[in-house]
């Protein structure tokens, strides 16, 4: 007996009103369940308002260092900031051909919009703001103004299932959309930028300079195509920056080795682009439950900020962590 996996609603073929329906139900249905509690964003963290100061820990961010007082006490101390209860999210969304494509349960164009309906979901609940941004062969689109509730966030859903719709040849330039972003969001929040990151040009430069303002998370999506080739004889692949065509014959066990290693090259390079420009990474895959990676990263990332956060209490208070015990004895 099979298990099936849980798919976002294809955008092919499937009217918009229908798709926008059940990509509604499926979010707050099942995130509903899996996130519980007030004001659990996406990717929750330092707020941007001034708190209390403490002294420097290995670990903190040396941007939050305040100078001023570490002059005057002659030791480095950071300033601890507030959790905003209004954060503005801008989403990006790579609607270029490469993400017209899918060979297990859905197209990666299909995962986009259904992370844009999530990061809607989970950042817009109690007020807070949302605007986005399409970036195509034709440049970057129109930015819709971010603003909060219900009706706002599906005008903008539909807005994004239009731009994903039409298929044209070209690619899109990745880091025109992060750097035309940038100049948009002029309020610190959170920015998602979705995409394969298979454009060309160097976006990881401007996808760092987002990353000094505001908090980023880059969500990466991907075929198993674009990892392994199956051995399924001769199979034709199409360019769809230039329509060229080649046949590859995949039943050469060397050539599939060659694409492999290939492909875990470029998702590495990928990945040490997000990470150095300081921004969380999440990837979420067209032959996976992409509601289950959602909510493990948001439940995962929590953990750590709150670990990072008991350290930082614990160190500038001036008291050793505790030591745990082990299990059924008592210290």
């Amino acid at each position: 007996m099979t298990t099936r996996i849980p798919t976002a609603p294809s955008i092919s073929g499937t009217p918009a009103a229908e798709v926008l329906r059940r990509l509604e139900l499926s979010v707050t249905r099942r995130l509903d369940g899996l996130l519980q509690g007030d004001h659990r964003g996406l990717t929750p963290g330092h707020g941007s308002e001034p708190g209390d100061i403490r002294g420097y820990q290995p670990g903190d961010d040396v941007r939050r260092i305040d100078w001023n007082v570490t002059a005057r006490l002659r030791d480095p101390h950071v300033r601890d900031t507030i959790a905003d209860r209004e954060l503005e999210t801008w989403i990006l969304v790579d609607t270029s051909p490469t993400m017209a494509f899918g060979t297990a349960s859905c197209e990666k164009r299909d995962l986009a919009l259904a992370a844009v309906a999530a990061t809607g979901f989970l950042t817009s609940r109690t007020g807070n703001r949302v605007g986005a941004m399409t970036i195509g062969a034709n440049g970057p689109s129109s930015p819709i103004p971010a603003r909060s509730g219900r009706v706002h966030m599906q005008a903008l859903t539909r807005q994004v299932l239009d731009a994903l719709t039409p298929v044209t040849d070209g690619r899109a330039d990745l880091a025109l959309g992060l750097r035309r972003l940038d100049g948009t969001a002029r309020r610190r929040g959170l920015v998602v930028v979705i995409s394969d990151f298979l454009g060309p040009g160097d976006w990881s430069r401007p996808l760092r300079s987002l990353a000094l303002r505001h908090d980023v998370l880059c969500v990466e999506v991907i075929d198993p195509l674009e990892l392994a080739l199956p051995d399924v004889g001769m199979l034709t692949i199409r360019d769809v920056a230039t329509g060229t065509e080649l046949d590859v014959p995949t039943g050469n066990e060397r050539l599939r080795n060659d694409y492999a290693r290939a492909a875990a090259l470029q998702r590495a390079t990928i990945a040490a682009g997000i990470g150095g420009a300081g921004a969380d990474h999440l990837q979420l895959r067209t032959d996976r439950d992409w509601l289950l990676d959602l909510a493990a990263f948001v439940s995962g990332r929590r953990d750590r900020v709150d670990a990072r956060t008991r350290v930082a209490a614990h160190a500038g208070a001036g008291r050793p962590l505790p030591t745990p015990s082990p299990r059924g004895v008592r210290r």
